[in-house]
């Protein structure tokens, strides 16, 4: 008999309200067409910046030479993950990866961070979330580790140089960024605090 595996959806629904990147595009949704105006269709044309809500970041996106979206396996994002609690950390460092029960098999590693005690896919934007900085993105490449994701609107904190990214893109560690607070939730307690691992597709 087959076993039966859980799927938890953690993207975020994307909508007008959801904060944009300084500078970004964001996402906007303009009705075309109204039946109830008299039109034969409802039609809906939707205008928006990739990296809006939940996505992940190719290694084009900061590695000229890097692949695209287009061209990353689905390996990467299906199968087991590790699921890592960092609330109260304003950045994660490769310190604070080093002190974590990680398993040496986990190549997909989910963080939690007080970024999902804020309302971050409300505008404003806030530019104080947290992030893991630029050894955490070497120590993670070390591990051989090839999604990384975290509860807030970038990998890297704002304020930092694009280093973190690179590191990461160029060994084309996939970063997963604005996953959803609350459904992140129930997979923490899920994973997290049973110290194992999940089915999930991101």
């Amino acid at each position: 008999m087959p076993l039966k595996a859980e799927f938890i959806d953690i993207s975020v629904p994307l909508s007008d309200e959801l904060p944009v990147w300084p500078g970004g595009y964001g996402f906007h949704r303009h009705q075309l067409m109204y039946i109830s105006s008299g039109d034969d269709a409802n039609v809906t044309r939707l205008d928006y910046d990739v990296h809006s809500g939940t996505h992940i970041d190719a290694p084009h996106h900061f590695v000229e030479e890097g692949i695209c979206t287009n061209e990353i396996p689905l390996t990467h994002f299906i199968g087991d993950c590790q699921v890592l609690d960092f609330t109260g950390l304003s950045i994660i460092t490769a310190f604070d990866l080093d002190k974590k029960f990680i398993s040496k098999d986990s190549k997909r590693i989910l963080l939690k961070t007080s970024n999902s005690t804020e309302e971050w896919f409300v505008k404003p934007f806030n530019k104080n979330f947290t992030a893991i900085s630029k050894d955490a993105a070497e120590w993670l490449v070390t591990r051989g580790v090839k999604l990384i994701g975290i509860d807030g609107p970038s990998i890297q904190k704002y304020q930092d140089s694009k280093d973190t990214h690179v590191i990461l893109l160029k060994n084309e560690l996939i970063s997963l960024t604005n996953m959803l607070r609350m459904l992140y939730k129930y997979l923490l307690y899920k994973v997290a605090n049973l110290q194992e691992k999940a089915e999930i597709a991101t």
